[in-house]
C-alpha cells in the first residue's frame, strides 16, 4: 500500500518574537493558516503579546508580509487558553528564545496537545537538538528535529533541517518537501553541531575578518567597502552586517561558539572583543536601536574607531590599487596578487580567505555532509555570490592549499591545526564534480537529493565545478535570445541581454521563436535563466538614432516593440511568462500580454517608464485601459484611476501577490514560492492551455473609454498635486500625456476604441515625451548613473 500523502492544513508557531512572527508571516503568505502563541499578557487582552507582534509586522521595511490580506490568517493564541489548538496543526514551530531550559519547560506543557502525526520542530540558530528532544516525551520524539530558518525568513533562501538520533526519515522528507515547494527555500540537511553549517561558517568568517582587521590596522568603513559586493557579497559587508543582526544577538552567537566548542582550535578567537562587549553595555545595539558600529549624525556617517574609542566621521574607501586587484577576472591571478602584495589592506584581504579555506577544510568531516551544503549554506543563507569551497576550487585547488600550508607553518594563520591529508592529495583538483561533492567524513562523492519534490527543479543551484552546459536543445539562437526545448511540446526563450533589455535583437529573436512555435510545438514559455525577467527596453540601443534626431527610425522601433506585445497576444500558441526579481517597464509590457503569468512570489513587476520622463509606449496604457474598461460597473474614470495612479507613481508591487491585487497579474495567474520551479510550473500551465484546445483570444471590435472629460479631470488632481509641490511641472507633464492616452485621446465620454486606437496614441505621446530636453536629462542620467532624476 502507498504511503498517504502529508498534507500542511493548519501550523502553530510557540513564540511571538521577532523569528516566530516572521515565520508565522511566511507561512501566511503562503495560504498556510497558522495560529501564533505566546505567554498569556499580565494585563488587557491575554493574547496583547502576539496582537502587538502581528501589529509589528504590518509596519516592517522590507515587508515580512507579501500582501495586506496574508496577517488575517495569524491566528493569536496564548499557552493557558489555547494549547487545544494544537491537535489540528499538522507542524507546529517552536521558536523561542535560545535557552534550553525554557524550551524544555514548553515542550513539556505543549506534547500532550500535539497530534499522533504532528511534525514539531524547534527552530533554534545553534542549540544541541539531540539535548532538545530529551526533553520531549518519547512518543515525539521520532517525530522531533531542528529547522534552522534564516533572518528574515521571507526573503532568506536557506533552512537548515536538523535531525536527531530519533528523527524518522519519513518525517524529514515531508518537511522538506514542504519547505521547498509551499515554503520556497533551499534546504539543507546538517549535523548535530553547534551553530550548524551556515552560522559556524558565517560567524567564523566575520569574526576571521574582525581579528584580520585589527591585526593589519584596518578602519571598519574600509574593511565594509572591500569586503562586500566587491567579493560577490551582500552591500551590508562585515560590519554593517553585525548592525543588521544586532550587535547582542551577533554577540550571544558567539557565545553559543565559546561555550560549546571548547575543543575548536579557533578557539580562542570567539570572544567578543572588548570594544563590542562596550557597545552593547552603552544600547548601542545596532540598526534596532539606530547606532551600533554606524551612527548617522544629521547627514553624515559616522563609525566607531576602537583604537580611539569614539564615533569618528566615516565614508573611508579602500585603496583605488587594491580595488583594482579586486577587479581581476581571474582567480588564480587575483589570489597570486593578493597574496604577493605588501599593501595592507591586500593582505587583510588574503587573510580572511585564508582563515576561512583553512577553517571550512579543517571542518568539512564535522559540521557537513558535504561540501556542496557548505557553499549553498552561506550562499542562501548569508548572500554570497560563491560559496568558499566554489571560490577554493576556482582559484586552483592545489596552489591555494599550498599557500594556506606555508601561512600555517610561518604562524601567519589563526589557527595552527594543520590541514587534514584530503585536502592536500596531489591529484585533488577540488571537491565538486558532475558526479557529486567530496564528503570529508567518508571520503566519497556526495549526488544531489533523490527526493521527488526535486523533480520540479529543471534548472537547479549549481555549485562550481559541475558541468554548466545550458539547458535542453537549442532549437534556435540569435545576439539576443536561445530558443530551447527539453524534449516536450513547449519551446522555452531565455533573453541574452544584460539585465535582459529588450533591444531589437530581442525582438527578432522573439519573434522567430514565436514562428517556430507556432509551426513545431504547442506553446512558448519565457523563462530566464537568472533574475531579473526583465529590465524593460534597452534605451541604449535607441541612441545612435536619437543622438542623429531620426525619429522615423524610433517610431518604428516603437511600433515594432508594440506589435511584439500584440503578437504575444494573439500568437496561435499560448504564451506563459515565468517571471522573477524585477519586470520593469517593457518587460511588465511583455508579461501583460501574456496569455498567462507564472510569477516567483519576488517578483517586483512596475511599469516604471515615468522615471526615465517617458511612459509605457509598448502597451502598457492600452493594457490598463482595457482593463478598467472590462471591470468598470458604468463608471470608466473610477476604475481608470487606480491604474493611471499605477503608471503615473511608477508604482512597483513589491511581490507577485501585491501584483495580484494592484492589476500586474490577473487571479489566473500563478504564484510559485520556489524560484528554481519555476519552469516547471509554467510548462504545466503552458500545456494545460495547449491541451484544452487552446485559440487565441478574440480582437476587440471596440471598448469604452473615458473620453477628453476624463483626462479633464484627472489633470485637475494633478494640478492640485503641482502646487502642493508632489510632483514637478515636467511630472505633471508626463502625467497628463499619461491621462490624454489611457482615457482614449480628444474623443466623447463612453466612444468605443480599439486596440490600436490607444497604441496610435502611445507612440505619439512616446515620441512626445523623447523629444523633451527634461526626458532626455532624465535618459542621460539614468544611462549614465543608473539612478532616476527628479527635474
Amino acid at each position: 500500500m502507498s504511503q498517504s500523502k502529508f498534507i500542511v492544513r493548519k501550523v502553530a508557531v510557540l513564540g511571538a518574537g521577532v523569528m516566530g512572527a516572521q515565520i508565522a508571516a511566511h507561512l501566511v503568505n503562503a495560504k498556510v493558516p497558522t495560529v501564533l502563541f505566546d505567554l498569556p499578557a499580565k494585563e488587557g487582552d491575554k493574547n496583547g503579546i502576539v496582537l502587538k507582534a502581528v501589529d509589528a509586522l504590518k509596519k516592517q521595511k522590507p515587508s515580512p508580509l507579501s500582501n495586506k490580506e496574508a496577517v488575517l490568517h495569524i491566528t493569536p493564541a496564548n499557552y493557558e487558553d489555547h494549547l487545544h489548538l494544537l491537535k489540528d496543526c499538522d507542524l507546529v514551530i517552536e521558536a523561542i528564545a535560545e535557552r534550553a531550559d525554557w524550551k524544555a519547560d514548553l515542550y513539556r506543557k505543549v506534547a500532550p496537545h500535539l497530534g499522533e502525526h504532528t511534525i514539531f520542530a524547534t527552530n533554534t540558530s545553534g542549540l544541541s537538538i539531540n539535548m532538545l528532544a530529551d526533553a520531549c516525551p518519547e512518543s515525539v520524539r521520532p517525530r522531533f528535529c531542528g529547522v534552522h530558518f534564516f533572518n528574515p525568513p521571507r526573503y532568506m533562501h536557506l533552512v537548515e533541517i536538523i535531525p536527531c538520533v530519533t528523527s524518522e526519515a519519513g518525517m524529514l522528507d515531508n518537511l522538506e518537501r514542504f519547505l521547498v515547494t509551499t515554503l520556497g527555500k533551499g534546504v539543507i540537511r546538517a549535523k548535530d553541531t553547534p551553530n550548524f553549517v551556515a552560522n559556524r561558517i558565517g560567524v567564523f568568517s566575520m569574526l576571521a575578518t574582525i581579528a584580520n582587521a585589527e591585526k593589519f590596522g584596518i578602519r571598519f568603513d574600509v574593511v565594509d567597502d572591500l569586503t562586500g559586493p566587491r567579493l560577490g557579497r551582500p552591500k551590508s559587508a562585515t560590519f554593517r552586517t553585525a548592525d543588521v543582526v544586532g550587535l547582542d544577538t551577533f554577540a550571544h552567537v558567539v557565545k553559543t561558539m565559546d561555550d560549546t566548542l571548547p575543543a575548536d582550535p579557533w578557539h580562542p578567537l570567539f570572544k567578543s572583543p572588548e570594544w563590542l562587549q562596550k557597545l552593547i553595555a552603552d544600547g548601542a545595539l545596532g540598526a534596532k536601536a539606530k547606532r551600533g558600529i554606524y551612527k548617522k549624525d544629521g547627514k553624515m556617517m559616522l563609525v566607531f574607531d576602537p583604537a580611539a574609542g569614539e564615533y569618528v566621521a566615516g565614508g573611508q574607501k579602500g585603496d583605488d590599487a587594491v580595488k583594482e586587484i579586486l577587479k581581476i577576472s581571474n582567480p588564480a591571478e587575483k589570489f597570486k596578487k593578493l597574496r604577493e602584495s605588501s599593501h595592507p589592506q591586500a593582505q587583510f584581504l588574503w587573510a580572511c580567505f585564508r582563515d576561512v579555506f583553512h577553517y571550512i577544510g579543517f571542518h568539512l568531516a564535522d559540521i557537513a555532509n558535504c561540501a556542496r551544503d557548505v557553499d549553498f549554506a552561506i550562499r542562501w543563507g548569508f548572500g554570497w555570490s560563491v560559496g568558499p569551497f566554489e571560490t577554493w576550487q576556482g582559484a586552483g585547488w592545489q596552489q591555494i592549499a599550498a599557500w594556506v600550508a606555508e601561512d600555517i607553518a610561518a604562524g601567519k594563520s589563526l589557527g595552527n591545526a594543520p590541514l587534514p591529508a584530503w585536502v592536500l592529495e596531489g591529484d585533488r583538483a577540488g571537491v565538486h564534480f558532475d558526479a557529486g561533492s567530496f564528503d570529508a567524513a567518508s571520503g566519497k562523492l556526495v549526488g544531489r537529493s533523490q527526493l521527488d519534490v526535486y523533480a520540479r527543479q529543471l534548472a537547479p543551484a549549481k555549485v562550481l565545478g559541475e558541468t554548466n552546459a545550458p539547458l535542453g536543445e537549442t532549437v534556435f539562437e540569435n545576439a539576443g535570445v536561445r530558443a530551447f526545448t527539453t524534449g516536450d511540446d513547449v519551446l522555452v526563450v531565455s533573453f541574452k541581454s544584460k539585465a535582459h533589455a529588450i533591444g531589437p535583437d530581442v525582438i527578432d529573436g522573439l519573434n522567430a521563436a514565436l514562428d517556430i512555435a507556432e509551426d513545431r510545438f504547442k506553446a512558448l514559455v519565457i523563462w530566464q535563466t537568472e533574475e531579473p525577467f526583465s529590465v524593460g527596453a534597452d534605451l541604449a540601443s535607441m541612441m545612435p538614432a536619437f543622438m542623429m534626431g531620426d525619429w522615423d527610425a524610433i517610431e518604428n522601433a516603437v511600433t515594432r516593440f508594440q506589435a511584439m506585445s500584440m503578437r504575444l497576444r494573439y500568437s496561435q500558441v499560448p504564451v506563459v511568462a515565468a517571471t522573477q526579481g524585477y519586470v520593469f517597464g517593457g518587460g511588465c509590457e511583455f508579461v501583460l500580454h501574456a496569455d498567462r503569468v507564472v510569477s516567483h512570489l519576488e517578483s517586483y513587476i512596475g511599469l516604471v517608464e515615468v522615471g526615465v520622463g517617458l511612459l509605457p509606449g509598448g502597451g502598457g496604457c492600452k493594457e490598463f485601459a482595457m482593463r478598467a474598461a472590462a471591470e468598470a460597473r458604468g463608471d470608466i474614470l473610477s476604475a481608470l484611476k487606480e491604474y493611471f495612479m499605477t503608471i503615473a507613481m511608477a508604482k512597483v508591487a513589491t511581490s507577485a501577490a501585491e501584483a495580484q491585487e494592484m492589476g500586474f497579474l490577473k487571479k489566473a495567474d500563478v504564484v510559485v514560492f520556489n524560484a528554481f520551479e519555476l519552469l516547471f510550473v509554467a510548462k504545466s500551465e503552458a500545456l494545460a492551455l495547449a491541451n484544452a484546445g487552446y485559440r487565441p483570444p478574440l480582437k476587440s471590435k471596440g471598448f469604452p473609454v473615458a473620453g477628453r472629460a476624463g483626462a479633464a479631470s484627472i489633470k485637475g488632481q494633478l494640478v492640485n498635486m503641482l502646487e502642493g509641490r508632489f510632483i514637478s511641472e515636467h511630472d505633471y507633464f508626463i502625467s497628463g500625456l499619461i491621462a490624454d492616452v489611457m482615457c482614449g485621446g480628444d474623443v466623447e465620454q463612453g466612444t468605443l476604441v480599439d486596440e490600436q486606437w490607444l497604441l496610435g496614441l502611445e507612440r505619439k505621446a512616446f515620441i512626445t515625451l523623447l523629444k523633451h530636453p527634461k526626458t532626455q536629462a532624465r535618459i542621460a542620467n539614468m544611462l549614465t548613473t543608473g539612478k532616476p532624476l527628479r527635474n
